[in-house]
């Protein structure tokens, strides 16, 4: 599954994992973010070399655009494809840019515009009654479909687990209660940051 759609709430999860990032390297991810979309928006090339090891490994991410609250794009690798940077950088800019279910971001809009990253664990299996809301992201498959939802997509519209279950199915084009039908279901926690106190 690689740049991959998705809903994304405004206010991350309260999150019990340790964090794995220095707010130095967040800084570091959040400008390779906001250079991504501005460079886009100019035509010009940027260096997607990592500028540590620890954010040269392979990690999946998602990068999700907000204007004053409102979902404005969210793309993401689940799988690690690419180092964290490249990842972060090229999904930010197809969260502005190539996310279907928005026109492509307009250089107006740059004032207002929030990025969040959610860094991805590695996917693990997991019954239905251990998933936690406000710390898994849920990807359920079943045949050749596929759903995910966020660890933030729950919180934000408040839903209890069942509700968390049934809508990923129904991202994945199926019916709600798949999950109890066969369904695989994997979990995933994120490292979720983001800011809105850029300079464009």
């Amino acid at each position: 599954m690689s740049l991959q759609p998705d809903s994304a709430a405004a206010v991350p999860p309260s999150q019990a994992e340790p964090q794995e990032f220095s707010p130095e390297e967040r800084q570091l991810l959040l400008t390779a973010a906001k250079e991504a979309i501005a460079a886009n928006i100019d035509r010009r090339e940027i260096d997607l070399t990592a500028p540590t090891p620890h954010l040269a490994e392979r990690r999946g991410a998602f990068t999700t655009l907000h204007i004053q609250n409102e979902l404005r794009g969210c793309v993401g690798y689940v799988f690690p494809t690419h180092s964290l940077y490249r990842t972060v950088a090229e999904t930010a800019i197809a969260a502005a840019f190539h996310d279907t279910r928005f026109a492509p971001l307009q250089p107006d809009e740059l004032t207002a515009l929030e990025i969040q990253i959610s860094v991805l664990s590695p996917l693990q299996p997991i019954d239905a009654e251990d998933v936690e809301v406000g710390r898994h992201g849920l990807v359920v498959t079943f045949g050749s479909r596929r759903g995910l939802l966020l660890p933030q997509v729950p919180v934000e519209h408040r839903w209890d687990r069942e509700t968390f279950l049934a809508q990923t199915c129904l991202k994945a084009g199926l019916p709600p209660d798949a999950w109890q039908r066969g369904a695989t279901l994997e979990a995933f926690t994120a490292e979720i940051f983001g800011t809105s106190n850029f300079t464009w």
